[in-house]
């Protein structure tokens, strides 16, 4: 599978804001975004330039790609399956997007950045309803229960799991079960409930070019 192999601070740099790639890193004064809060490269310390309004929606874009760990023609059908449905394509897309696999298990807490959410999908260490699922991409439904394998839970890896999850911000749509190691899907996420990372509208209009 292909994967985006450039330095993680320099995705964060050249997007102009913290895209937590790295984690637990990423709040703390380690943080790229806090010591050289600039574009890489030579010219970088002249600051971010102004953006054309095609610049502007590539940049949102890019930046969702960098979020969820996708690639280009991975992203591009996601919106082209969001733009087939006759419901808001904004929303839909943002839901496709949030409701991948990988990402429940990270908003959970069940993980400290995407990649080692997938990491932990593609090492068989999560079941969806009782049945192993190992595909990141996986789009989970509202109702469904994501566990832990129960030899998983007793892994030395993990002793620390429970507390790292109380500690966690909730999200409306997860309700997440902290002793048994549970996530379930109570709703679909909206515009409305997001973190606001990026601008679901402008991916749009950028692919309706």
């Amino acid at each position: 599978m292909a994967r985006n192999l450039d330095p993680k601070c320099k995705q964060c740099r050249r997007a102009g804001q913290k895209l937590f790639l790295k984690g637990e890193r990423c709040n703390t004064a380690k943080c790229a975004m806090v010591k050289r809060n600039f574009p890489p490269g030579v010219h970088g310390s002249k600051g971010y330039g102004r953006l054309t309004d095609y610049g502007i929606q590539l940049r949102e874009k890019q930046k969702a790609k960098k979020i969820y760990r996708l690639m280009e023609n991975q992203f591009k059908n996601y919106f082209i399956k969001a733009h087939k449905t006759k419901e808001n394509t904004e929303n839909i897309l943002l839901q496709l997007l949030e409701m991948r696999l990988d990402n429940v298990v990270y908003r959970a807490g069940f993980a400290k950045s995407r990649d080692f959410a997938r990491q932990l999908i593609s090492h068989n260490h999560f079941l969806i309803n009782g049945q192993k699922v190992n595909i990141p991409s996986y789009q989970v439904k509202v109702n469904d229960v994501i566990s832990f394998k129960e030899k998983s839970q007793n892994s030395k890896s993990f002793v620390n799991l429970k507390e790292q999850i109380k500690k966690n911000e909730p999200i409306s749509w997860l309700s997440v079960d902290p002793d048994k190691l549970e996530i379930k899907v109570v709703d679909k996420p909206s515009i409305d409930e997001s973190k606001g990372e990026f601008d679901p509208k402008l991916i749009v209009e950028f692919y309706s070019r």
